[in-house]
Protein backbone atom coordinates (compact mmCIF):
# COMPACT_ATOMS: atom_id res chain seq x y z
CA UNK A 1 0.00 0.00 0.00
CA UNK A 2 1.18 3.51 -0.84
CA UNK A 3 -1.67 6.00 -0.43
CA UNK A 4 -1.25 9.72 -1.04
CA UNK A 5 -3.87 11.97 0.54
CA UNK A 6 -4.40 15.69 0.06
CA UNK A 7 -6.79 17.56 2.37
CA UNK A 8 -7.61 21.17 1.46
CA UNK A 9 -9.85 24.00 2.61
CA UNK A 10 -9.85 27.27 4.51
CA UNK A 11 -7.76 27.78 7.63
CA UNK A 12 -9.88 27.07 10.69
CA UNK A 13 -11.72 24.11 9.11
CA UNK A 14 -9.44 21.56 10.77
CA UNK A 15 -7.67 20.50 7.59
CA UNK A 16 -4.31 20.03 9.31
CA UNK A 17 -5.86 18.23 12.27
CA UNK A 18 -7.71 15.76 10.02
CA UNK A 19 -4.39 14.96 8.36
CA UNK A 20 -2.70 14.56 11.70
CA UNK A 21 -5.35 12.06 12.87
CA UNK A 22 -4.98 9.98 9.69
CA UNK A 23 -1.17 10.06 9.92
CA UNK A 24 -1.03 9.22 13.62
CA UNK A 25 -3.47 6.32 13.25
CA UNK A 26 -1.36 5.05 10.36
CA UNK A 27 1.69 5.26 12.61
CA UNK A 28 -0.12 3.25 15.31
CA UNK A 29 -0.88 0.63 12.64
CA UNK A 30 2.89 0.42 12.06
CA UNK A 31 2.70 2.03 8.63
CA UNK A 32 5.26 4.42 7.23
CA UNK A 33 3.77 7.91 7.26
CA UNK A 34 4.39 11.46 6.22
CA UNK A 35 2.38 14.51 7.34
CA UNK A 36 3.15 17.84 5.68
CA UNK A 37 0.99 20.85 6.60
CA UNK A 38 0.81 23.97 4.46
CA UNK A 39 -1.13 27.16 5.04
CA UNK A 40 -1.19 30.73 3.82
CA UNK A 41 0.02 33.62 5.98
CA UNK A 42 -3.57 34.47 6.96
CA UNK A 43 -4.10 31.05 8.63
CA UNK A 44 -7.71 31.19 9.88
CA UNK A 45 -9.78 32.04 6.81
CA UNK A 46 -6.81 31.71 4.44
CA UNK A 47 -5.99 28.62 2.45
CA UNK A 48 -4.73 25.48 4.12
CA UNK A 49 -3.82 22.05 2.89
CA UNK A 50 -2.19 18.98 4.27
CA UNK A 51 -0.37 16.17 2.50
CA UNK A 52 -0.45 12.74 4.13
CA UNK A 53 1.17 9.56 2.88
CA UNK A 54 0.39 6.21 4.48
CA UNK A 55 2.50 3.35 3.18
CA UNK A 56 3.77 -0.15 3.84
CA UNK A 57 7.19 0.93 2.55
CA UNK A 58 9.40 3.91 3.45
CA UNK A 59 8.18 7.27 2.19
CA UNK A 60 10.79 8.91 -0.03
CA UNK A 61 9.22 12.36 -0.28
CA UNK A 62 6.42 14.03 1.69
CA UNK A 63 5.16 15.87 -1.41
CA UNK A 64 1.77 14.74 -2.73
CA UNK A 65 1.44 15.85 -6.34
CA UNK A 66 -0.99 13.14 -7.53
CA UNK A 67 -3.27 12.26 -4.62
CA UNK A 68 -5.09 8.93 -4.52
CA UNK A 69 -7.53 10.61 -2.11
CA UNK A 70 -8.55 14.27 -2.20
CA UNK A 71 -10.64 15.74 0.62
CA UNK A 72 -11.94 19.24 -0.13
CA UNK A 73 -13.71 21.54 2.29
CA UNK A 74 -14.23 24.55 -0.03
CA UNK A 75 -14.79 25.34 -3.72
CA UNK A 76 -11.38 26.96 -4.38
CA UNK A 77 -9.74 23.72 -3.24
CA UNK A 78 -11.87 21.58 -5.55
CA UNK A 79 -11.13 23.96 -8.43
CA UNK A 80 -7.40 23.86 -7.72
CA UNK A 81 -6.82 20.15 -7.00
CA UNK A 82 -9.44 18.14 -8.92
CA UNK A 83 -7.18 17.84 -11.96
CA UNK A 84 -4.31 16.52 -9.81
CA UNK A 85 -6.13 13.42 -8.53
CA UNK A 86 -4.70 10.18 -9.84
CA UNK A 87 -6.91 8.40 -12.37
CA UNK A 88 -8.97 5.88 -10.39
CA UNK A 89 -8.66 8.00 -7.24
CA UNK A 90 -11.37 9.34 -4.96
CA UNK A 91 -12.57 12.85 -4.13
CA UNK A 92 -14.50 13.60 -0.94
CA UNK A 93 -16.45 16.85 -1.10
CA UNK A 94 -18.20 18.81 1.65
CA UNK A 95 -21.42 19.30 -0.31
CA UNK A 96 -22.75 21.82 2.21
CA UNK A 97 -20.11 24.30 1.06
CA UNK A 98 -19.46 23.07 -2.50
CA UNK A 99 -22.40 22.94 -4.88
CA UNK A 100 -20.63 21.86 -8.06
CA UNK A 101 -19.99 18.28 -9.10
CA UNK A 102 -16.61 16.97 -10.19
CA UNK A 103 -15.99 17.26 -13.90
CA UNK A 104 -13.83 14.16 -14.32
CA UNK A 105 -15.25 10.73 -15.06
CA UNK A 106 -12.13 8.70 -14.24
CA UNK A 107 -12.35 9.30 -10.46
CA UNK A 108 -15.00 8.50 -7.87
CA UNK A 109 -16.69 11.38 -6.11
CA UNK A 110 -18.34 11.31 -2.70
CA UNK A 111 -20.59 14.20 -1.67
CA UNK A 112 -20.96 14.52 2.10
CA UNK A 113 -22.93 17.41 3.66
CA UNK A 114 -20.37 17.46 6.47
CA UNK A 115 -20.83 21.06 7.62
CA UNK A 116 -24.61 20.62 7.85
CA UNK A 117 -24.23 17.26 9.61
CA UNK A 118 -21.82 18.78 12.14
CA UNK A 119 -24.25 21.62 12.87
CA UNK A 120 -27.17 19.19 13.22
CA UNK A 121 -25.15 17.05 15.65
CA UNK A 122 -24.31 20.09 17.78
CA UNK A 123 -20.59 19.87 16.92
CA UNK A 124 -20.32 22.63 14.27
CA UNK A 125 -16.52 22.72 14.20
CA UNK A 126 -16.08 19.02 13.39
CA UNK A 127 -17.05 18.74 9.72
CA UNK A 128 -13.42 17.74 9.15
CA UNK A 129 -13.88 14.65 11.30
CA UNK A 130 -17.12 13.72 9.52
CA UNK A 131 -15.17 13.84 6.25
CA UNK A 132 -12.42 11.73 7.84
CA UNK A 133 -14.96 9.10 8.88
CA UNK A 134 -16.32 8.82 5.33
CA UNK A 135 -12.78 8.48 3.95
CA UNK A 136 -12.04 5.67 6.41
CA UNK A 137 -15.24 3.85 5.37
CA UNK A 138 -14.73 4.17 1.63
CA UNK A 139 -10.96 3.66 1.37
CA UNK A 140 -9.97 1.62 4.46
CA UNK A 141 -6.70 3.59 4.43
CA UNK A 142 -6.72 3.22 8.23
CA UNK A 143 -8.93 1.16 10.53
CA UNK A 144 -11.53 2.28 13.03
CA UNK A 145 -10.22 0.01 15.80
CA UNK A 146 -8.19 1.99 18.32
CA UNK A 147 -9.18 5.34 16.85
CA UNK A 148 -9.95 6.69 20.33
CA UNK A 149 -6.30 6.13 21.29
CA UNK A 150 -5.09 7.99 18.19
CA UNK A 151 -7.44 10.88 19.00
CA UNK A 152 -6.18 10.98 22.59
CA UNK A 153 -2.66 11.47 21.23
CA UNK A 154 -3.56 14.06 18.58
CA UNK A 155 -6.12 16.18 20.45
CA UNK A 156 -4.23 18.78 22.49
CA UNK A 157 -4.14 18.44 26.27
CA UNK A 158 -6.28 21.56 26.52
CA UNK A 159 -9.05 19.93 24.46
CA UNK A 160 -9.07 16.34 25.75
CA UNK A 161 -12.75 16.87 26.64
CA UNK A 162 -13.46 16.91 22.87
CA UNK A 163 -12.27 13.35 22.17
CA UNK A 164 -15.80 11.93 22.42
CA UNK A 165 -17.19 14.65 20.13
CA UNK A 166 -14.44 13.95 17.57
CA UNK A 167 -15.15 10.23 17.73
CA UNK A 168 -18.89 10.86 17.34
CA UNK A 169 -18.19 13.00 14.25
CA UNK A 170 -15.95 10.32 12.72
CA UNK A 171 -18.63 7.69 13.34
CA UNK A 172 -21.29 9.94 11.75
CA UNK A 173 -19.16 10.24 8.61
CA UNK A 174 -18.36 6.53 8.63
CA UNK A 175 -22.06 5.67 8.80
CA UNK A 176 -23.21 8.29 6.26
CA UNK A 177 -24.78 6.82 3.11
CA UNK A 178 -24.89 8.87 -0.06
Amino acid sequence: MYTQILIAGFGGQGVLFAGKVLAYKGLEEEKQISWLPSYGPEMRGGTANCSVIISDTPVGSPIVSEPDILIVMNLPSLDKYESAVKSGGSVFIDSTLIERRVERTDISAHYIPATKMARDLGIPTLANMIMTGKVIRETEVIGMDGLRDALAKTVSAKHQDLIDANLRAIEAGFNYSE
